[in-house]
């Protein structure tokens, strides 16, 4: 079932963990892909030095200002696409960054984005996981809750995945606060 806009118009932490575990699906021309997300960063605003909207609106950031459900695509280290989704409550700012996810159909049309890489960093970063589905800045300000291509599913019956919040990674501010999330490793 498509995740519909009032499951993005809460806490952003809450939403980036409860991301874990669903299905992300990319439609293409020659098939699709299903993924399941396997981490997740958590970006606020002011409150939040390493956020993108730490400083107010800004012509790249804007979108976090805005509707829930929506893509926030940019650029990084001049190579790399990052993927998030706007979420938040009502009158507050943020997005959760998709930093990895596990290929569950489509796996042939992942490694034709991604060619001769091996499993395990297929998809393990966000970047990989842009890259992997074919997403790019095109991409930025598209609708998950609307979109044909590309959208966010939660098997209703599938229990909640227990989780482990962490630092998140490749920031030097607010690392205090711990809002990277994974599926909790057990033992």
């Amino acid at each position: 079932m498509r995740l519909e806009g009032a499951f993005y118009e809460r806490d952003t932490a809450a939403v980036a963990r409860e991301l874990l575990g669903c299905t992300l699906v990319r439609r293409t021309e020659q098939g699709e892909i299903r993924v399941r997300l396997t981490e997740t960063e958590a970006y606020k605003g002011a409150e939040d030095p390493a956020s993108h909207a730490h400083r107010g609106v800004t012509p790249r950031n804007q979108l976090m200002f805005g509707a829930c459900g929506v893509l926030y695509v940019y650029f990084i280290y001049g190579m790399h696409y990052c993927l998030n989704i706007v979420a938040h409550e009502p009158g507050a700012v943020g997005a959760v960054l998709l930093r990895g996810a596990a290929p569950l159909e489509g796996e042939a049309l992942i490694r034709a984005n991604r060619p001769g890489v091996p499993d395990k960093a297929l998809l393990n970063g966000p970047g990989k996981l842009a890259k992997g589905l074919g997403i790019g800045i095109e991409w930025n300000g598209r609708d998950l809750l609307t979109d044909g291509e590309l959208w966010v599913e939660r098997d209703p019956a599938a229990p909640a995945l227990p989780w482990e919040a962490t630092p998140r990674i490749g920031i030097s501010k607010g690392q205090e606060l711990l809002w990277r999330f994974t599926p909790k490793r057990p033992g």
